[in-house]
């Protein structure tokens, strides 16, 4: 009698927990998106991040994550999520639009260091794709120079022959310029250790230690930059140029 309550037992777990396990990302997805749908928000979330602990991760899931937490008016993760999405989607206009609604919703109003045009122009081209697509797009162009250059090299019209080689000239600058924006945005991933802070109200010490004198105070959803760690403090620059320091627990890495 004993082994058969214990058999019922295992069975009627296996079965409640079976359903969980079967579920994929693609089915985790998919039902965030019918709770976001139907308003059950915090539901939506709930199910997005499952699919965060699997090791899963796009700019879907992220974005729609963020605008889960909008609807909340949950300020430090809408930002949050909003500026993972921009990490993997940097170009999509969408993304751009909610970030800039969740921005509003911050209380901190930070100028951010005058650009020139010039640096204005190449960040603004620099942000068109990831790290990977300029290394994908160098590839292309280099693999379009060298069938191009093999066309010139064996045509044998004069007309095709100037086309080809102007073609594989223009491929062949192409690439070495998509090869700088790579260069240069994974060399802006290495520099930059972007942050969101998280507490509702932070109060930024000159010093890493309780007992420094305050340098600002930063609220929830302001977007910093990591230049060290000490302790459980973290040195932070704001787009403005102003430092200090602040509790690591206060702020999340991106």
């Amino acid at each position: 009698m004993r082994d058969l309550i214990t058999y019922i037992a295992v069975t009627a777990l296996m079965l409640s927990v079976t359903p969980v396990i079967a579920q994929t990302p693609e089915q985790y997805f998919e039902t965030a998106n019918a709770h976001y749908a139907e308003g059950r928000y915090q539901e939506a979330i709930d199910d997005y991040k499952k699919i965060l602990d699997s090791n899963q991760e796009s700019a879907a899931v992220y974005y729609n994550l963020a605008n889960a937490h909008f609807k909340l008016n949950n300020v430090a993760p809408s930002i949050y999520y909003y500026e993972k999405a921009k990490q993997l989607a940097p170009a999509d206009s969408d993304i751009k639009n909610n970030a800039s609604f969740a921005d509003k919703m911050k209380i901190d109003a930070i100028t951010p260091l005058p650009e020139n045009t010039l640096q204005k122009w190449f960040n603004s081209i620099l942000n068109i794709m990831t790290t990977d697509g300029w290394a994908y797009a160098t590839v292309a162009f280099v693999f379009l120079f060298v069938i191009l250059f093999i066309s010139y090299y064996f045509s044998v019209a004069s007309g095709k022959k100037r086309l080809f080689f102007v073609s594989s000239v223009t491929s062949l600058l192409l690439a070495l310029l998509s090869l700088v924006f790579a260069y240069n945005a994974f060399a802006k991933i290495s520099k930059d250790n972007p942050a969101i802070v998280f507490a509702a109200t932070s109060e930024v010490k000159s010093e890493p230690n309780l007992k420094s004198t305050q340098a600002f105070i930063l609220h929830e959803g302001t977007k910093v930059m990591i230049l060290e760690t000490v302790d459980n403090w973290n040195k932070i620059k704001l787009a403005d140029g102003k430092t200090g320091w602040i509790p690591t627990t206060d702020v999340r890495a991106l």
